[in-house]
């Protein structure tokens, strides 16, 4: 039996940060992790190699579309499915043979096997049983399947099984219009299949700008995926090789069928905790299956901590990932910090869309005074030459003090743009600070200043 400061049960992003800052702070660490290979699902079957197949996927379109605009002439480009599977198994490797290097280097222990904690301070792994002042619990989601919906991983797949298909389909429905199902309907929609996305709500990525949505769902309606929206999805059922999805309308309770050769079920991820030995704990659960926290991450059970996935607010790997630095400086008797109004989000599709901070919607329920600067791409000389000009920038900024309330981005680069806006709000800046700042010509970012410009006297190239 070892014995530790803290043990972190789970090594994806929330688990496997909080581990190496711990031991950077001198505490004696070890994390638990089940898979052969640490990274939790982010790294070896969500964020990473999904990254992976929308850039190889992006390259296939760029070569078909755009190259011979630039003079480039090539053979039509071929898919190798195989290769293509291969470069993002590398990918994954590259990756996690990474995180194992950096617990060695940190001296951190990894334990291997799946995790339980049979009393306080105490960690089983396996037959050994380990002590800790303070256990982390950083066990990630599960996906969020749905009633009358079987997952064979086959024919019916989850986002894991959508990234490991053995063949691209010729037509797929993905059931759930959130980040998942429209990044991997966009990776198999430029691979030739044909996609139909099925959304209960009337809107696609739910609790996003509205402008935002209209445009991105109207992008990506160009781009061949169709929508079938404000439909209540009743089964799915199943063959070797099709299925047959089931859905009723809304608006007049007509019911519909569609055939697929596969069936992306995308409604969501649910937090994972089973195993753990929570109940017999007494370690309080919300409604919805997550760990109750307060303010510093501890549970109602003394040493226990909670962060990520598994614990309230938005399912994103790099809030775990500030949670797991947060309880880490917090358990080494610092200050741990986590500004959950300054949280990005981003989705991989192409056109990129990322979001911080507040929506003119909610700025309207609260009855908050706001104005709204925005810039199209189309006026920027760098998206034109880069044939990427669709989308523009979008800032939100109190009316009277001028101070950054929320930021919307469609367009190239968006996942990157977004970070200055956060820095910005970091810091409690105005619209006018961005706009004074000198922005690099030509780059995507001139969007940026030009949006906080159209928050005062106006933007220059529109």
């Amino acid at each position: 039996m070892a014995s530790y400061d803290v043990i972190v049960i789970g090594s994806g992003p929330g688990g496997y940060v909080c581990a190496i800052r711990c031991a950077q702070l001198g505490l004696k660490t070890a994390c638990v992790e089940g898979r052969e290979t640490l990274g939790g699902t982010c790294l070896n079957v969500g964020c990473i190699p999904s990254k992976a197949m929308l850039h190889a996927t992006e390259m296939l379109h760029e070569a078909e579309t755009n190259f011979s605009k630039m003079g480039l002439g090539v053979s039509k480009p071929k898919v190798d499915w195989k290769a293509m599977l291969a470069y993002k198994q590398d990918t994954i490797d590259a990756n996690t043979k990474g995180i194992e290097f950096l617990f060695k280097k940190n001296k951190v222990d990894w334990l291997k096997g799946w995790g339980s904690i049979p009393g306080e301070g105490k960690v089983k792994v396996g037959d050994e049983v380990h002590e800790a002042k303070h256990i982390v619990i950083a066990t990630g989601s599960d996906v969020a399947t749905l009633p009358g919906v079987e997952v064979d991983e086959k024919v019916v797949v989850s986002s894991t099984g959508a990234l490991e298909l053995g063949k691209i389909p010729k037509t797929m429905v993905v059931i759930g219009a959130g980040v998942i199902g429209l990044e991997l309907g966009s990776v198999y929609s430029r691979l030739g299949a044909d996609v139909t996305v099925i959304e209960y709500l009337d809107v696609i990525t739910p609790g996003m700008d509205a402008e935002i949505q209209k445009t991105f769902q109207r992008t990506l309606k160009k781009q061949g995926l169709k929508f079938v929206m404000g439909a209540a999805v009743q089964s799915v059922s199943a063959t070797k090789t099709k299925a047959k999805v089931t859905y009723k309308l809304k608006k007049n309770d007509s019911e519909e069928t569609i055939d697929a050769d596969t069936v992306l079920v995308a409604t969501g991820r649910k937090p994972y905790t089973d195993g753990l030995g929570l109940a017999d704990l007494g370690v309080e659960m919300s409604e919805r299956g997550q760990v109750k926290t307060d303010a510093h991450w501890a549970t109602n059970v003394k040493g226990i901590y909670a962060i990520g996935d598994a614990i309230a607010g938005p399912m994103l790997a790099h809030k775990a990932e500030d949670e797991g630095m947060a309880v880490a400086e917090t358990i080494a008797g610092q200050a741990g910090h986590v500004n959950y109004g300054v949280i990005p989000g981003v989705i991989y599709t192409h056109p990129e869309v990322a979001n911080v901070g507040q929506t003119e919607e909610q700025l309207k329920e609260a009855g908050q005074a706001y104005k709204v600067g925005k810039f199209s791409f189309m006026g920027n000389g760098r998206a034109k030459a880069n044939f990427a000009a669709d989308g523009f920038v979008k800032i939100l900024a109190d009316k009277d003090t001028d101070r950054i309330l929320g930021a919307h981005i469609i367009g190239p680069m968006a996942g990157d743009l977004i970070h200055e806006i956060c820095v910005a709000m970091e810091f409690g800046a105005a619209a006018e600070d961005l706009a004074r700042t000198c922005h690099a010509h030509p780059t995507y970012s001139e969007a940026v200043r030009e949006a906080a410009l159209a928050c005062g006297d106006g933007a220059i190239h529109a």
